[in-house]
């Protein structure tokens, strides 16, 4: 045969020279076999009683593909304010829109800025380098935050010359 000329034919690999094949070939080795041998299950069936429902007394958002709430769920920050409509609207999609996680992204940014406003109205001053762990920061990355505060007073030091800047002309 020409050097040129090639056959389409293959030959198989041989399934002992490579490395973990068949692995999964017992049922007795294989980690996922109970779980898809529903028939010796006990646990979840079709007279399973389903755990007594938690009172919240508050309104829980719920994903519109399920039809009930789980048995436990949190309630610390409950829907309020301009996140909390933006979230209700969120919840009108389906999990498996974008729309849906754009929204309670959004909902989240406009949450902290609402968080900030209650604190200026409560008389509480921001203290951001305590909430951004400065201290943390000092104490366990020096370098870290010395380069930090070197690009921070960079940045300052920009805006009061542009500012200055801009007076002056």
């Amino acid at each position: 045969m020409n050097k040129l000329q090639r056959t389409n034919t293959r030959t198989p690999a041989d399934a002992s020279k490579i490395l973990g094949w068949g692995v999964d070939a017992d049922p007795q080795n294989d980690p996922t076999y109970p779980l898809r041998d529903r028939s010796k299950e006990d646990g979840l069936s079709v007279d399973w009683k389903r755990p007594q429902q938690q009172d919240s007394g508050m309104e829980i958002l719920q994903s519109i593909e399920f039809a009930h709430t789980p048995a436990v769920y949190g309630t610390s920050v409950p829907p309020s304010g301009v996140s909390g409509m933006i979230r209700r609207a969120a919840f009108r999609w389906s999990e498996s829109n974008w729309l849906h996680w754009l929204l309670l992204m959004g909902a989240d940014r406009v949450n902290v800025v609402e968080g900030i406003a209650q604190d200026l109205a409560r008389g509480r001053l921001l203290n951001i380098p305590a909430e951004m762990g400065a201290r943390s920061e000092w104490q366990h990355n020096k370098k870290g935050f010395a380069t930090k505060a070197v690009v921070v007073a960079a940045l300052g030091a920009g805006v009061v010359t542009l500012l200055r800047w801009r007076r002056a002309r």
